[in-house]
């Protein structure tokens, strides 16, 4: 159906397959991921089995795009713009540099850079290095070499939560609803591990922690949908998820120590980023007027 609009442009009303295609690709992430639910429930420990689990939602949507396209193409595997790349990887450096920032100087958390330091000299057999040294060229090494592999085990979510899931919800509905749909069934996902295993801030109440994950990932939701939808590419998601998980996880955590509220503040558990997550959402949301048309409406001008 064709609507000829006084502008001159037409809006053709497409009638797509994509709510079909989102079921089965949530029934197979959910169904490969249930094997990996148990085992990680049966030992307590979600490391041994992590990669694998971040694959499952990556292998789900390889095979629905099999099924319904009969080809892989369509989910994002061009590199896009390097703008969009490069906000990806700076976007967790800052809201991570905000939020810790506020923890040290307030007392809710201490600066610990040489505590830091010594643990990593300790971890790579390094104690007769400047611990300085051996601290600086660690986190040099993670920012650098570490984000390619982390990019390795984010690649196996985003291939199916920003790959497909995202670009086929807004063929259907609005960009925050896609965001925070996308955002809803991601944070799910991650609930068991939270729940049944040690993803999670020992130091701080299960439901409290399992509150302000939900918060943070459904905030940051947003500019992962947004630089999806904007670049027309996956890895622009790929390389913010990975340096998320470097940076929060791996640096700003860890140079962290508890001065007894640490726990409800920091890392993805935490206040902290629960609440930055909120104004970033707002942030990207009011850049959703530069991106595609989304929903069943489909512009075409008229030639």
């Amino acid at each position: 159906m064709i609507n000829q609009g006084k502008s001159g442009i037409r809006y053709n009303v497409v009638m797509s397959k994509s709510r079909p295609k989102i079921l089965v690709f949530l029934f197979l992430t959910f169904a490969f991921s249930a094997v990996f639910y148990y085992m990680i429930a049966s030992s307590g420990s979600i490391q041994p089995y992590a990669l694998g689990l971040m694959w499952c939602p990556g292998i789900a949507a390889l095979l629905t795009q099999g099924i319904f396209q009969r080809s892989l193409r369509g989910l994002g595997w061009r590199a896009g713009a390097g703008k969009y790349l490069l906000l990806g990887y700076a976007l967790p450096i800052a809201y991570g540099l905000a939020v810790y920032a506020i923890v040290w100087l307030s007392g809710l958390g201490r600066f610990s850079p040489l505590e830091f330091a010594n643990q990593v000299a300790a971890q790579l057999d390094m104690q007769s290095y400047s611990p300085w040294l051996v601290g600086s060229g660690y986190i040099l090494a993670l920012a650098t070499i570490g984000i390619s592999l982390s990019c390795l085990s984010a690649l196996g979510e985003e291939i199916g939560w920003r790959g497909l899931l995202v670009p086929e919800l807004a063929k259907e509905t609005t960009f925050a609803r896609t965001a925070l749909i996308s955002g809803g069934i991601w944070a799910v996902w991650h609930f068991p591990g939270i729940l049944f295993a040690d993803y999670n801030n020992a130091n701080a109440p299960a439901w409290f922690g399992l509150f302000c994950f939900t918060v943070m990932v459904l905030g940051i939701s947003f500019p992962f949908a947004w630089l999806r939808l904007k670049s027309g590419s996956m890895w622009s998601a790929v390389i913010l998820h990975a340096s998320h998980n470097l940076f929060i996880q791996g640096v700003f955590t860890p140079l962290t120590s508890d001065t007894g509220v640490t726990a409800y503040v920091i890392d993805e558990f935490g206040i902290g980023l629960a609440l930055i997550s909120v104004l970033i959402a707002w942030l990207f949301w009011r850049r959703r007027s530069g991106l595609p048309i989304q929903g069943k409406m489909t512009l075409v001008q008229d030639q």
